[in-house]
């Protein structure tokens, strides 16, 4: 009884911290980020719009112009071309010739098709705003004012709207004779190809290097209080996903988070070709200069006019002189898109674009990760249901364990045979512990048993849950793929919620303290809890009565851990747990050791014999 008491009391221990650290700390904090939203909002808003100095050439930090915060109006403040592709519509700003208005066509913000398309690049200069521009820098200081910057007003001299069939070109000519033409194309997914020439019509001969910059306004992974728990947990990155600055330069994998970024600053490397800019969960903006060209990348973070942080990276070229008549010609490349796995890989391959796929944060199971991605593409291009092709590869992954599953299940068989005499030494020696572990081991040494030889199934399961978790969690492919009935989105939370009896009531139980996450176990995972606590009955028991009961509840954890988790991995672990049961059942029984469930069974088939005869 008193054991009992200390673990209702301890629970209820832990239950009041939490709630204390609830009101006392998260609440407030909460509070505090709203406020500091609401004050850079106003801030936006009381700022009036006025011509921006920052170039691409720029060496200074500090950024300038005007804050808008509407879209609409952003958009409808410069002269634009029109994007439009199979997969992503927009426009190009001809102030700077900045790719600052990109939506994907084929992704939504939710999971009604008519909600709005997901919108990529931004033109708005504050909180939001996102933007690439490429241009050129001087090498004396003094000349970079005559070049075209983050807002010269470019002229359209071919073309119309930019597709894939109809290329555009661009044109600026500078006081000092320099005549700038750009050609831009883009091809029916995601990437734009940049043709820089220059021509020297003046007198003096010129330094110029080729440069191109991404530019984000505020942190994108900040989540608002207000934001639905679905929300919160595809965007949350914690450890196991990687989102800010992201590029190969030479031989070196550039990964800088935006948390990172904003409390110490930036970098600078230097290597042979690669690729730069920045990722997010699912998308990815980044500069592609030539593969063969020495690149100098800078990447930095500054204060922005509404006082939200500013990431920027740029990529500088090697410089060329131009003497008077001269041309010179580049090219590069801008990827602006959704990391679909199939797309990085055919870039990667088609256009020699280094470890291009990495884009995707495979994380340190990459190993593991890959592999499972594949196969969960193939099986779903035979079935045509990523849930499905989720089952068919955990039915794989069993059938390839199923040699040392079986050798583990029927090791826990033996111990559980073993409970009897194991029970008579506790009660012969329990005034003396360690005899009674001495004798222990004799019994386990003469029956020939691995006490440890359960736990392999489990601690091999590890790995392949992390892998797993991680590929349902990155890949682009699991958002907004359905499985059957109210599994709309195999990458979100199991949507039914038990605190509002899965619908019936109108209310969010995730709203409530602490007991929220209770409220909020959906029907995945009690389906997940139950197996596991049927997969628990045929365990042999732990020798400790308070691990007996810890035991006892940890299904019941499990099933709150996992309820906010991905629909898809409670799924998996559902599904793992029914075969493990199964297998683990057909084991224990063959070694002639009878279970909880022996004696349902035999009142079933005693109530099924019964019928039959009558």
């Amino acid at each position: 009884m008193g054991e009992q008491r200390n673990l209702f009391l301890a629970i209820a221990l832990a239950l009041g911290v939490l709630l204390i650290y609830q009101v006392l700390v998260i609440d407030p904090a909460t509070k505090r980020q709203r406020a500091a939203l609401e004050a850079a909002t106003k801030v936006e808003l009381q700022n009036s719009p006025s011509a921006t100095s920052s170039a691409t050439n720029d060496k200074s930090p500090q950024e300038s112009g005007p804050v808008i915060v509407d879209r609409d109006a952003a958009l409808a403040a410069h002269p634009r071309v029109r994007i439009e592709t199979p997969d992503i519509d927009g426009s190009i700003n001809l102030d700077g010739a900045r790719f600052d208005d990109l939506m994907l066509k084929k992704f939504r913000v939710d999971l009604d098709p008519n909600s709005p398309e997901v919108v990529l690049l931004d033109p708005r200069k504050s909180r939001g705003g996102y933007f690439a521009n490429f241009g050129w820098r001087a090498a004396d200081e003094g000349a970079n004012n005559t070049l075209p910057g983050l807002n010269t007003r470019w002229t359209l001299i071919h073309g119309n709207v930019l597709t894939p069939q109809s290329p555009i070109t661009l044109q600026y000519k500078s006081p000092e004779g320099l005549v700038f033409e750009r050609t831009i194309e883009v091809d029916d997914q995601y990437i734009f190809t940049l043709t820089d020439r220059v021509r020297n019509t003046g007198d003096g001969t010129r330094v110029l290097a080729p440069a191109g910059l991404v530019r984000r306004y505020g942190n994108p992974t900040t989540i608002s209080k207000n934001a639905s728990r679905e929300e919160k947990m595809k965007n949350r990155s914690g450890f196991i996903l990687h989102q800010g600055a992201i590029g190969v330069v030479g031989e070196k994998v550039v990964e800088l988070k935006y948390r990172k970024l904003a409390k110490n600053g930036g970098a600078k490397f230097t290597g042979e070709g690669g690729w730069l800019g920045f990722t997010d969960k699912y998308w990815l903006s980044v500069m592609v200069p030539p593969q063969d060209a020495n690149v100098q990348a800078d990447i930095r973070t500054f204060t922005g006019r509404a006082g939200d942080t500013v990431f920027e990276a740029t990529a500088l070229l090697d410089a060329k002189t131009l003497v008077p008549g001269q041309s010179v010609e580049v090219t590069q490349r801008f990827f602006a898109g959704a990391k679909q796995y199939k797309v990085l890989q055919h870039y990667q391959e088609t256009l020699g674009i280094k470890r291009f796929d990495m884009a995707i944060d495979w994380g340190i199971f990459w190993f593991l990760t890959r592999p499972y991605f594949n196969a969960l593409d193939f099986f779903y291009g035979l079935v045509g249901n990523f849930g499905i092709a989720i089952l068919i590869l955990t039915l794989a992954i069993k059938i390839i364990f199923f040699p040392i599953a079986n050798r583990s299940y029927a090791s826990m068989a033996r111990m559980k045979a073993l409970q009897p005499q194991m029970e008579e030494l506790r009660a012969k020696f329990k005034d003396d512990s360690q005899r009674m572990q001495q004798e222990t081991m004799e019994l386990y040494k003469r029956e020939k048993v691995n006490p440890v030889g359960g736990c392999l199934p489990m601690l091999l399961q590890i790995p392949i849950f992390y892998a797993l978790y991680k590929t349902l969690y990155i890949s682009i492919e699991m958002r907004h793929a359905p499985f059957f009935g109210w599994i709309k989105d195999l990458s979100a939370p199991d949507p039914t919620h038990l605190g509002n009896l899965f619908g019936l009531i109108p209310w969010d139980p995730t709203a409530v303290p602490v007991i929220g996450a209770i409220l909020a176990v959906g029907v995945w995972p009690l389906i997940m809890g139950l197996t596991m606590g049927a997969q628990q009955l045929l365990n042999p028991p732990a020798p400790d009565p308070m691990q007996r009961r810890i035991f006892a509840f940890m299904p019941v954890i499990f099933t709150i851990m996992l309820a906010p988790f991905a629909a898809g991995l409670v799924i998996y672990w559902a599904w793992n747990n029914f075969l493990s049961l199964i297998q683990q059942y057909y084991i224990t029984r063959k070694n002639g050791v009878e279970t909880p469930f022996d004696k349902v069974l035999s009142k079933l088939l005693d109530k099924l014999g019964k019928k039959e005869a009558n």
